[in-house]
């Protein structure tokens, strides 16, 4: 049975705990605790944002290769389970395209009906220099085509030669081995510099087999692997094999400086356990161009980027379901496979191909001492492909086109404005307005004779005879402000009006036969989605404050950040005609009105000092309640109310910690969807390092007691099975996705 956390009570609880220590803390009992959160008192660096660098960074990247876990100490986010290396940020519950993210500065979207390679799949752990998170409240000159937030990851600014050296060169080797899975990683990273010219390159691939999870975890009728059934407690579908390379050249003189990145990335598998396919082959190459120039007058920055993405899905080998030799048909074209009709597909192929042009330019103006002007403006090209080639069953004659020659063109200009007006006072006012441009060409289903299955034919005509070019016209509006109250507490609030243009899956899938919508499913619950082109932009309506009580050094610091989100037009679910209860059904994209409201409190605080080392605190809250107002329904994948408490010690080159988390049942769902309860659970980390010159050792074992536990935001389990089908017997709906059970985890990194 799960526990209940009350929200209020716990918040309190938590806060109190902090505060009641506070005042002990002196300057001689420091403890130095990974800092996530920076505020700033000039013009040119407001407002704050969580960021998570340095010591953080080298701890949380250690046993895992899935950029965006290095995210969760950040008050406000969560992570919607996907695969191995492709979790989806959530910010206060809006997650995916509602989150803008840059990845050196590159707008990049997820480019798949399933949306299996985010933009921060692209980046490798041991590649992240720093992570900044915007939550709610957002700068319109980092906001755009968004409405949850903006998430920014940077790879290590380049290093140059200080004047006095000839040259400056660095490198590092570093892996890790996690025992749940097998998994495994490796990089390398080499610089050599001048006090002009840098050049760089960084590498590194990850590997894992299924992961286990704990207790005892069976599905009913677990047959799924070729040829045998999955042992006890493995999670189906959770392997991963992935490779990422870049190479980065930086060239500077006086104010001036260019840098040019190449990136490569090949992934020959990546199972989903919450999607009915897996990635079976992805290949991106990016090329990205910056130019940074420092003037009497302000700053100047420019960038132009591309990439390219070539994407492939079919069934892994869990999910490859298999008769055996008695039902007469064992493989096609040496696969193994099943019995669909009286033809057997030996899978079903997919396709995806995108492409991204993307360019920007902004100049930050100082007025006067007190005043600064940011004006920009972006231009972001994509192109996307999704076809399905014929495999047999009813899967043929011809190219099943998902998306044909889909096109989303977004342009945007913005202006803001910072001031002090007094030395107690910072503020920022901002305006952007983009243009969404949207079309897509004609469509067609395997069969396009009128006898075709689910009805291919019809709506594939239908489709076609419509208009289907959209402009949006967005305006985004920004109101903040900062009051320093003292040296040790800030209030920081605000407003801001974020815009979301739909994407070409929301609005241009077209087919509700039940194999090719089931195809559809960005968010992992198991259902198919249908798309409308009808789709007006999402409109959010923030209100936030952030309440800052920390020591004059940050020694010790606590910061609560209640938030109201109303959003007008948000696209969620409707049913279509036929709707079952406790299944995976098919639905319809649709507009609707949602609010979203919580609060954040995160904080750190030393303990006392002694000769086993110095100790300290930190701990982190996240509540979000999410309802559909036009249905009284909940909002799909709402992370339910969560506590994470750390004690650290430091001691020479020691730097351990005891962490327990605390995550209370998920029972406010939404009823649409068939979201599947989750009981709350409670986990035990242990992390320890120590660290020699240019040596770092880490070691550590995650969910201590073994315990089972459902991923609240993880989705339907589809690891295994007949996954082809919309309600198979294997897997049945109503099982969640399995967390990982215990799990020893080493790593070593090595300088020179």
């Amino acid at each position: 049975m799960g526990h209940r956390l009350h929200p209020l009570s716990t918040a309190v609880a938590v806060a109190c705990a902090m505060a009641a220590t506070w005042h002990r803390a002196g300057a001689e009992s420091a403890t130095e605790l990974s800092e996530i959160v920076v505020s700033a008192e000039t013009p040119g660096s407001f407002p704050s944002s969580s960021v998570v660098t340095g010591r953080a960074l080298e701890v949380d990247r250690v046993g895992t290769s899935d950029t965006a876990k290095l995210l969760l100490q950040v008050p406000g986010v969560s992570l919607y389970g996907a695969g191995g290396v492709s979790s989806l940020p959530a910010i206060h519950g809006l997650a995916d395209d509602r989150v803008r993210i840059e990845v050196d500065g590159m707008d990049l979207i997820a480019s798949c009906p399933n949306h299996m390679n985010p933009p921060l799949s692209y980046l490798d752990p041991t590649a992240v220099g720093s992570l900044k998170v915007y939550a709610g409240i957002v700068p319109v000159s980092l906001a755009g085509d968004s409405i949850g937030g903006t998430i920014i990851a940077e790879s290590p600014e380049p290093e140059f030669a200080a004047p006095d050296q000839k040259y400056l060169l660095k490198g590092t080797v570093g892996s890790y081995y996690q025992s749940n899975g097998n998994g495994y990683s490796v990089n390398v990273g080499a610089s050599a510099a001048t006090d002009s010219l840098s050049i760089a390159y960084s590498g590194a691939l990850a590997k894992s087999q299924n992961y286990k999870a704990g207790g005892d975890f069976k599905t009913t009728g677990a047959t799924g692997r070729i040829g045998h059934t999955l042992p006890l407690n493995e999670v189906g579908s959770t392997a991963y094999d992935t490779r990422n390379q870049t190479l980065d050249f930086a060239w500077k003189s006086g104010i001036h400086k260019i840098e040019a990145e190449i990136g490569y990335q090949d992934i020959p598998e990546e199972l989903f356990p919450n999607q009915r396919m897996d990635m079976l082959g992805n290949e991106q190459t990016s090329f990205n161009l910056n130019y940074t120039g420092e003037f009497g007058w302000g700053d100047l920055e420019a960038q132009a980027y591309y990439q390219y993405v070539d994407h492939f899905m079919d069934f892994g080998p869990d999910k490859r379901f298999w008769y055996g030799p008695a039902s007469g048909r064992t493989t096609v074209d040496g696969k193994p496979c099943w019995p669909i009709s009286n033809t057997c597909a030996a899978g079903m192929p997919m396709n995806t191909e995108a492409k991204t042009l993307g360019a920007s330019l902004q100049a930050d103006i100082d007025l006067t001492d007190t005043q600064l002007l940011r004006l920009g403006a972006e231009y972001q090209g994509y192109r996307l492909d999704d076809w399905w080639s014929p495999s047999g069953a009813n899967m043929y004659p011809g190219t099943f086109w998902n998306i044909n020659d889909g096109r989303r063109d977004r342009v945007a200009l913005y202006g803001e404005w910072e001031a002090r007006p007094t030395p107690q006072w910072l503020t920022l006012l901002g305006i952007r307005f983009e243009q969404v441009d949207m079309d897509t060409g004609d469509v067609r289903g395997y069969n396009t004779t009128p006898t075709a299955p689910g009805n291919q034919y019809l709506e594939a005509n239908r489709f076609n005879a419509q208009d289907r070019q959209e402009t949006d016209n967005n305006v985004n509006l920004t109101a903040l402000a900062r009051y320093r109250l003292d040296e040790t507490k800030n209030l920081e609030f605000g407003f801001a009006h974020l815009v979301r243009s739909p994407n070409l899956y929301e609005r241009y899938t077209w087919s509700s036969w039940t194999m090719a919508a089931s195809m559809n499913n960005s968010v992992g619950d198991g259902n198919g989605y249908v798309g409308d082109i009808n789709l007006k932009p999402e409109q959010a309506n923030t209100l936030s404050a952030t309440f800052d009580w920390h020591a004059p050094e940050r020694d010790w610091e606590i910061q609560a950040t209640p938030y109201y989100t109303y959003v007008t037009d948000y696209v969620d679910a409707i049913k279509t005609a036929v709707w079952i209860p406790d299944a995976f059904n098919v639905l319809q994209y649709a507009n609707q009105k949602a609010q979203l409201y919580g609060i954040d409190i995160s904080g750190k605080m030393p303990l006392f000092k002694n000769d086993f080392g110095r100790f300290g605190l930190k701990g982190l809250l996240n509540y979000t309640k999410g309802e559909n107002l036009d249905t009284n329904d909940g909002l799909y994948n709402i992370m339910p109310l969560n506590v994470a408490l750390s004690l650290t010690q430091q001691l020479g080159g020691w730097d351990n910690g005891i962490e327990v988390v605390m995550v209370d049942a998920k029972d406010d769902l939404s009823e649409v969807r068939n979201e599947i309860e989750t009981p709350g659970y409670t986990l035990f980390n242990l992390r320890g390092s120590y660290s020699w010159t240019k040596v770092r050792l880490d070691f550590g074992i995650e969910n201590l007691l073994d315990r089972f536990y459902s991923l609240p935001l993880g989705g339907a389990y589809l690891g295994q099975g007949k996954t082809m089908e919309l309600n198979p017997t294997n897997p049945a709906w109503g099982t969640a996705g399995p967390g990982m059970g215990r799990s020893f985890y080493v790593g070593l990194n090595l300088k020179f």
